[in-house]
């Protein structure tokens, strides 16, 4: 009986072996194109968020461009003024046509400002050469899902930790928690869902954002979706 119990004191004790992110992304993703589209926006929920979350979320629709490595492209309209926003790499841009705004601008040391795949639920290699650092934490009991925290590289000067957990099956993130640099407390955790296969790649469809006190603030569905058509480098200009 006390081997036993010895054995099971070990295992209890044992270390867990970490996995790598190398395992859970999928290197066939090389561009997407899709419509994002607000089902749900409860202001007064978003705002606890924080306002530039909120406002992004009174955008009804958004034509959405995502390629590899690092280039996004959104286009939207807000009653009649026509919104483009795009990143490139560290870059930047806003125009705003009729307000007469067209705004550059250099991420390279505002690593929280460059929106990723991460964003919409997606991996890939290029995130963790030198902007992500991920550290396994655990395997999800309730769901088989493998959990990282990522974390920017020390010399980007951001102490803002998003928390994922990642579908062993499928490579995408089915949810996520998004933290604070400043105090480390929870902003906001988001579930990715209705996922689809396109050209090979798993994609989820829809994603619920929930606020601190577990509040859901805002559902958006991506209509639409297409997988690896050639985008052209010409859509993500910025100069």
């Amino acid at each position: 009986m006390k081997c036993w119990i010895s054995v099971g004191l070990a295992l209890a004790v044992a270390p867990v072996h970490g996995q790598s992110i190398k395992e859970f992304w999928q290197t066939g993703l090389k561009d997407a194109s899709f419509t994002a589209r607000v089902e749900t926006g409860n202001q007064r929920e978003l705002a606890k968020i924080n306002r530039d979350f909120a406002n992004s979320y009174r955008f009804k629709y958004t034509i959405v461009r995502l390629k590899e490595p690092f280039k996004l492209r959104l286009e939207s309209k807000v009653d009649d003024t026509d919104i483009l926003f795009i990143v490139n790499g560290t870059k930047r841009m806003v125009r705003i046509p009729r307000a007469n705004l067209h705004q550059r601008e250099n991420l390279a040391h505002s690593p929280g400002k460059r929106q990723t795949l991460v964003d919409f639920g997606m991996l890939a290699p290029s995130l963790f050469e030198d902007l992500f650092k991920a550290k396994f934490v655990r395997n999800d009991r309730a769901s088989g899902d493998a959990v990282f925290d990522l974390t920017y590289f020390p010399n980007l000067d951001d102490s803002s930790r998003n928390r994922i957990w990642v579908d062993k099956t499928k490579h995408y993130i089915s949810k996520r928690e998004w933290y604070s640099q400043n105090d480390g407390r929870l902003l906001a955790s988001f579930v990715y869902d209705n996922v689809k296969e396109v050209n090979g790649v798993w994609f989820p469809t829809r994603v619920t954002v929930r606020n601190a006190d577990n509040h859901v603030a805002g559902i958006t569905q991506y209509e639409g979706l297409k997988i690896n058509t050639g985008l052209a480098d010409s859509l993500f200009k910025v100069d």
